[in-house]
Formats: structure tokens, C-alpha cells, sequence
């Protein structure tokens, strides 16, 4: 088979043209298509103060850590400054998913905004998970330590790509995405 001048270029053309194609007419977006979100991204969708029950709550953006999709959207949580509110003790994070998402095995939890709560446990930290307009509990997991040395923070979403965990100090929650 012979190949004209173009015929090195003419494959090269077509694996780049079909290869995005694949992807989007199956409407699935992998996991390679999310990264870590950016300091703006994160503050043009979470609020400075959320709305968690009757009230609203300050955020603290600095604490902010999320992860967004190649269509623009973001799965992204934020340290919630409770003092002085009914919400104290109760609840710590705000998570905002656009896009579904579940959390360890068994927490399924479809686009919207949530409020994260925990106690201590024996063996790591039980998280509450509630919708944040209504504070109905949507269920409750054990995240655990550590298993490898890494920054403690407050709250970081790590990228599906790299960990596929939730990390809250020094314990983590293992999450999937939907969709």
C-alpha cells in the first residue's frame, strides 16, 4: 500500500479529530477530565456565606478545595465559620456538587449542596452528611486516617485522577463520581 505525501498526516488528523469525539457523544466524562479547581473557580461558585437551613453561614474561602470537570463543573467544599450560629457542633464543611457523586459504598448524593458534619470514633472521625437547605441527614461514613504521609488540612477534594478522596485533617472518605 502506497501513502502519498499527506499519508503520515492523514492518521495524525483523524486520531486527533475522533479521539474528543468519543467522549462527548457518549456523554461520559472520565476521570482524567477532572483537575484541581483554581482559588477563582472555587470562589465564583461557593458562596461567601451559605445557606444551611434558616440561616447563612460565613465560609471560609481561603480553606476552599475543589475539583472541576472539563465542562465547567465543580464538586467543591469550604470550611463554615459556625460560631454564634444554631448550626455550631453540628456542621464544619460546605460541599457544593454540580455534578453527582458518591461517597464511599453506599452515599449517593445528586447535584446540589450539602452540609458535612463529624464526631470522633474509635477508628477516625464518623462524618454526617446532610442537605444543606433542608438538614435532612443523607447518610454517615467513618473516614479514616491516613494511610501515607500528606499535608493536613482542613478539607481537600482531591482530584479523581490522583487519590479519589475526600480528605477532612488527617482522615479521608473515599468518593466516586456519577454521571
Amino acid at each position: 500500500m502506497k501513502l502519498g505525501r499527506g499519508g503520515v498526516l492523514l492518521p495524525a488528523i483523524l486520531c486527533t479529530v475522533s479521539a474528543p469525539m468519543v467522549g462527548q457523544g457518549s456523554g461520559v466524562v472520565s476521570k482524567r477530565d477532572w483537575r484541581a479547581a483554581s482559588s477563582g473557580e472555587l470562589e465564583a461558585v461557593l458562596p461567601a456565606r451559605a445557606p444551611v437551613e434558616k440561616e447563612h453561614i460565613e465560609t471560609e474561602m481561603r480553606s476552599a478545595s475543589g475539583v472541576i470537570d472539563s465542562r465547567g463543573r465543580v464538586i467543591a467544599a469550604v470550611v463554615l465559620i459556625t460560631a454564634g450560629y444554631a448550626a455550631n457542633g453540628k456542621y464544619y464543611y460546605y460541599l457544593l456538587a454540580q455534578s453527582p457523586i458518591r461517597i464511599g459504598s453506599n452515599i449517593d448524593l445528586a447535584a446540589g449542596s450539602y452540609a458535612i458534619g463529624w464526631t470522633r470514633a474509635a477508628d477516625g472521625l464518623l462524618v454526617h452528611i446532610y442537605e444543606a437547605e433542608t438538614g435532612v441527614e443523607r447518610g454517615t461514613i467513618t473516614a479514616h486516617p491516613l494511610g501515607q504521609p500528606l499535608p493536613i488540612v482542613s478539607i481537600k477534594i482531591w482530584p479523581p485522577s490522583e487519590r479519589s478522596v475526600i480528605q477532612i485533617g488527617r482522615f479521608v472518605l473515599p468518593y466516586s463520581l456519577g454521571d
